[in-house]
């Protein structure tokens, strides 16, 4: 097994007023040519907009990019006639393909709406562009993950055009923890959304992530209070 640390304060972004933003990896402003992607996964933006504010109308292309409020609501608009409100316990996913424009504004006027915005990059080029969005509340288990993504639009949560898995947890409880991965020669971005982890004898708190690779299964110790966010995805690209 191989992995690498990235603590919280590592990443790139910047306060504009209306947003402020978080970046795993190198985006807009934010370039790091050792932070560019992990396999598969191009952006992990972790997002703050004020009331009433947020992303006009805007072009997108051959990108699965994933949406996952943790707090508040964000109005989506498209130009495949998509119009809604994703909130938190949602999950959306839009496959760009051939080309689609769309915004992303906070719902409310009078709080700010907290996300993550996720890209990874498709297995399938020029696809026509669709939508999909659903409540993970009724599937939402506490004290171990639970999948919001995959590959086979049968499966659990919404589905994307790459060999990708998302899994959430909320623990309220100390917990010892396996994840097994799902395709072998995947990595695993694992993000300490909020609480703490110890991996491998390290101590991991709010916003750390581990990037995970070369491995089968690997374990690690939840402390109650804690959240997970783990992002499988293919290596070989």
């Amino acid at each position: 097994m191989n992995y690498q640390i990235f603590k919280s304060e590592s990443r790139g972004g910047g306060n504009h007023g209306w947003l402020n933003s978080k970046h795993s990896y190198s985006f807009a402003n934010y370039y790091d040519p050792a932070r560019i992607h992990f396999g598969a996964l191009r952006v992990v933006n972790d997002d703050i907009i004020t009331g009433g504010m947020g992303f006009g109308k805007h072009p997108h292309d051959n990108m699965e990019i994933i949406t996952i409020p943790t707090k508040g609501g964000i109005s989506h608009e498209d130009s495949m006639g998509t119009g809604s409100v994703i909130e938190s316990g949602d999950v959306q996913v839009m496959s760009a393909g051939t080309g689609v424009f769309h915004s992303e504004m906070n719902a409310y006027e009078n709080q700010e709406g907290h996300f993550f915005q996720i890209w990874i990059i498709p297995n399938k080029m020029n696809v026509e562009p669709r939508y999909q969005q659903i409540s993970v509340r009724d599937v939402a288990k506490e004290n171990e993950l639970y999948q919001v993504l995959s590959p086979n639009a049968d499966d659990q949560g919404v589905w994307i055009h790459q060999d990708a898995w998302i899994f959430l947890g909320n623990y309220t409880e100390d917990k010892q923890e396996t994840y097994k991965v799902q395709k072998e020669g995947n990595g695993v971005f694992f993000m300490v959304v909020e609480g703490e982890v110890e991996f491998d004898g390290n101590k991991l708190g709010r916003r750390d992530v581990i990037e995970i690779k070369d491995t089968n299964e690997f374990s690690f110790n939840v402390a109650k209070d804690s959240r997970l966010m783990l992002i499988e995805v293919p290596m070989d690209i």
